[in-house]
């Protein structure tokens, strides 16, 4: 049966993107894939950009990106969750893998070439990130990875790596395919500026457990339809990211009135506005319930989160016996 892996970094708040392009893939492919779904907190990851991280709040972050996950519907008795830096062997299957790959490939990266930019001195971590990566995704042996499709040229250099390393050491891993949720969407900010990102900062997003006065201080203040100037000027949702939003939170008839209405100036964007906090109150309120009983209740998302690791690390480790004795490392 085929195995599916993903991560998701602790840096920033969880937001809808996050939820609506990976959190909730999860929950689905969790009951479709049961054990054989494994899901991490990259928090090795999240290190590798000192200006994304923090010693003081990095722990904090993992934990509710966690409690996030579990907030959403993922269940732990169904799926393998844990704390990418408490099952070690990430870190030493990526060092050897590391080794393996030359640095013209990692320098080509668009995302490394993307973020060195932001940087006097490029740490070496943000350049050896997609080896790592590749790691994490070939220490379960997982031919699935849902992703994003910016993370396409990653998992192709992690297929790149394992035919490498079968070619030299004797066919261990398979080569994982990126699959992108069909229903995913690429959710602009809500400032207008491009898609949502947590390393936009908060005036970008709007996050899953934020409070819902904030958010509604965000939508309204968010830009629409420049053409509608007036109240009585007619619009186009297609040009208006509260209509993406309305795709995201209503319910069909409330999107086609949404749709037709704007046109014709029969609702303007205040009323518009107000309708899609209607439907983000709906979706939001039982997520943000269910964190509020976990935060009541810390013990249990720790307990998860340890369980989560044994488990990986039942995986890993017999994995990374077979990558030992293939490379040629003494065996005491």
């Amino acid at each position: 049966m085929s195995r599916v892996f993903s991560g998701i970094q602790p840096t920033g708040e969880p937001h809808i993107g996050n939820y609506f392009g990976a959190m909730r893939n999860y929950v689905r492919l969790g009951e479709q894939y049961g054990k054989n779904s494994i899901y991490c907190v990259v928090d090795l990851h999240a290190i590798t950009n000192p200006n994304a991280s923090n010693p003081q709040t990095l722990a904090q972050k993992t934990f509710e990106m966690a409690l996030a996950n579990f907030a959403v519907g993922l269940d732990p008795n169904k799926v393998i969750f844990f704390v990418q830096s408490q099952v070690p062997e990430h870190q030493e299957l990526g060092w050897i893998f590391t080794c393996l790959t030359p640095v013209g490939e990692l320098e080509r990266m668009t995302q490394y070439k993307d973020k060195a930019g932001q940087f006097e001195s490029i740490p070496s971590g943000l350049l050896m990130y997609p080896t790592l990566m590749a790691a994490d995704i070939l220490l379960y042996k997982a031919d699935t990875v849902p992703v994003g499709d910016d993370q396409d040229q990653h998992i192709e250099l992690t297929r790149e790596i394992a035919r490498k390393f079968n070619h030299n050491f004797g066919e261990t891993f398979p080569q994982p395919k990126a699959v992108h949720d069909p229903n995913a969407l690429r959710i602009p900010g809500v400032d207008g500026n491009g898609k949502m990102g947590k390393s936009k900062g908060p005036t970008s997003t709007i996050g899953i457990l934020e409070p819902l006065d904030s958010i509604w201080q965000k939508l309204r203040a968010a830009p629409t339809d420049p053409a509608r100037v007036r109240r009585t000027d007619p619009g186009n949702p297609d040009v208006c990211l509260i209509f993406d939003y309305h795709k995201l939170f209503s319910d069909l008839d409330t999107i086609q009135m949404v749709n037709v209405e704007c046109r014709r100036a029969g609702i303007g964007c205040v009323d518009c506005k107000k309708k899609l906090m209607e439907g983000v109150t709906e979706h939001l309120t039982p997520i943000q319930a269910r964190a509020e009983e976990l935060r009541a209740d810390p013990d249990w998302v720790r307990d998860a989160l340890r369980e989560g690791a044994k488990e990986a690390r039942a995986i890993a480790g017999p994995v990374m016996e077979e990558v030992r004795e293939k490379v040629g490392f003494l065996k005491l």
